[in-house]
This record gives structure tokens, C-alpha cells and sequence, in this order.
């Protein structure tokens, strides 16, 4: 099943990703871990503000870029591969303790050895899933 290559807008999104993770850190001196950012905007009423307008501006910034792009987002996934792949992704961003913007972006640059695992087999895993579901499975993703 082949998928469209786009390096320019990978660049673009990969730019932007980092230049939000810096600005975070240099006004807030806060990491952009997107499941960190989330469980304390759920579960803490301090510096909930912040949180909630990040989280936003993601929402809001995919909104944008579909709008001026024209590009469609992709439909005709099964519900419950979606809930299932969610409560997936949720339960490795615990056991991981963080998620794939956290130790991939904001821990990598930093030069953690723990993000480096994490990101290692992150990517395992997701290469993993891709043979999986595409091979094993007849092409579900």
C-alpha cells in the first residue's frame, strides 16, 4: 500500500514542532511533552491556563494548516482501531514516562540517555505495528 511522500511539509511541520517546543521552554522554561501537558491540564488547577492554550493552539494550528493546504484529512479508519490504538498510545505514554514529542524532541536535544531508549523503541514498536497490520493483516493501515 503505497503512501504520498511530502518532504516539504514534513519540513515545515518538523520546523514548526521545534520551534514550538523552543518557545515553550524559553518563555516557560516548560519541556513540550504532549501527554505531560495534557495529564496536568486534567488533573492539576495550577498553571492550567498555559496548558489548555497549547493544547488549543495544536487543535487550532492542524485546523489552519488543512484549511490553507487543502488537503483532506485522511478518513475510513475503524472506530475501534482508533479507541483501541488511543488507549494503546495512552498506556505507553505511562509506561514510558512521557511520550514521542517529550523524549523525541524535548529529550533527545538534551541529550537524555532514557529518551534515547524510549525513542529506540518507540520506533521499533511503530515499524512493528506498520509490518503487522499492512503484511500479517492484509492491509488494515
Amino acid at each position: 500500500m503505497p503512501t504520498a511522500f511530502t518532504p516539504v511539509s514534513a519540513l515545515i511541520g518538523g520546523a514548526l514542532i521545534g520551534l514550538a517546543a523552543t518557545l515553550l521552554y524559553a518563555t516557560l522554561g516548560r519541556i513540550a511533552g504532549i501527554s505531560g501537558i495534557v495529564t496536568a491540564a486534567v488533573e492539576q488547577q495550577a498553571q492550567r491556563g498555559w496548558r489548555i492554550g497549547f493544547l488549543l493552539g495544536l487543535i487550532l494550528a492542524g485546523g489552519l494548516w488543512l484549511a490553507a493546504s487543502g488537503a483532506a484529512p485522511r478518513t475510513g479508519f475503524p472506530v475501534p482501531w482508533l479507541i483501541a490504538a488511543g488507549l494503546l498510545v495512552g498506556f505507553g505514554t505511562r509506561l514510558g514516562s512521557g511520550c514521542t514529542s517529550g523524549h523525541g524532541i524535548c529529550g533527545l536535544s538534551r541529550l537524555s540517555r532514557r529518551s534515547l531508549v524510549a525513542v529506540i523503541v518507540f520506533m521499533g514498536f511503530g515499524a512493528l505495528t506498520v509490518y503487522v497490520l499492512r503484511h500479517v493483516m492484509g492491509g488494515i493501515a
